[in-house]
């Protein structure tokens, strides 16, 4: 997350891009889409929000803790809604990554972050491993969808979109791993 300007502002941008389309689903017809792409949102903004470059902003000792514990409220929720489908454990994953960065990120001085190697090596590993694997999972789910034909769906209910925004949180959530 404390990385050169031009990465990290690209890393902002994909993660924004991402979260503003899942406000656009948020208005879809179906209940459990729009569910899905609340805490979609809530993820990619809060990606972009981590990302912003140290250079150009640097966020107050008191927002980590804040951080964790709102992507903690959306860990309980997304644990709370495996109850109904083990796909919601890739939002408890990623909200659970999410507070453990923001835990780093307060116990560290900024100033550690430039060089990498913060948080648990292991705990860092495991959520590597982990989003490595989705992201090239969900690179070959879309695969099938890219070659089917245009449907009548409104643009926020396209499930291949939907799965593209999915692999580009994976995508970001690595390189935010990896920044640590």
């Amino acid at each position: 997350m404390h990385e050169p300007a031009s990465p990290g502002w690209l890393l902002v941008a994909l993660c924004a891009a991402t979260g503003a389309y899942c406000l656009l689903r948020m208005r879809s017809a179906v209940e459990e889409q729009r569910r899905a792409a609340g805490g979609e949102a809530l993820m990619g903004f809060g990606m972009a929000a981590m990302a912003v470059p140290p250079a150009v902003f640097t966020p107050p000792t008191w927002a980590w803790p804040v951080y964790a514990t709102v992507f903690g409220a959306a860990a309980l929720r997304a644990l709370w809604s495996a109850r109904a489908g083990a796909h919601h454990l890739h939002h408890l994953m990623g909200a659970g990554a999410m507070v453990y960065m923001a835990a780093v990120m307060a116990a560290e001085p900024a100033h550690a972050h430039a060089h990498g190697g913060s948080g648990v090596p292991l705990l860092t590993g495991t959520l590597l491993a982990y989003f490595a694997g989705y992201v090239l999972l969900a690179g070959v789910r879309l695969l099938p969808a890219a070659g089917a034909g245009g449907s009548a769906l409104a643009w926020g209910d396209r499930p291949e979109v939907a799965r593209a925004c999915r692999l580009s949180m994976g995508i970001g959530m690595l390189a935010m791993l990896l920044a640590m």
